[in-house]
């Protein structure tokens, strides 16, 4: 795993229903991009030194909006096809 300052930690739930976390990679400690990793995380707005897992995943911003636009436009199309059955029944 190799990140830059400035981009974007995700990990993954364990839980199925719990919310993933996100955290914006604020100093990267080796010359290589390999953790660990300073990371200012967004749920409860801390900052801590970070080694991910398995389940984390680096992003760079550019990929994290493609990812969240993605995630909007199939909920966008959920929400649609819950409407159009209801006003078919």
């Amino acid at each position: 795993m190799r990140a830059r300052t400035g981009d974007w930690i995700v990990v993954k739930s364990r839980t199925v229903g719990a919310a993933e976390q996100r955290g914006r990679i604020v100093e990267v400690t080796a010359p290589d991009g390999a953790p660990p990793y300073v990371v200012h995380w967004v749920h409860d707005d801390h900052v801590s030194t970070f080694f991910p897992g398995a389940d984390a995943q680096v992003l760079t911003p550019d990929e994290l909006a493609a990812a969240e636009e993605r995630q909007r436009r199939r909920f966008l199309a959920v929400q649609q096809e819950i409407f159009r059955t209801r006003r078919a029944s």
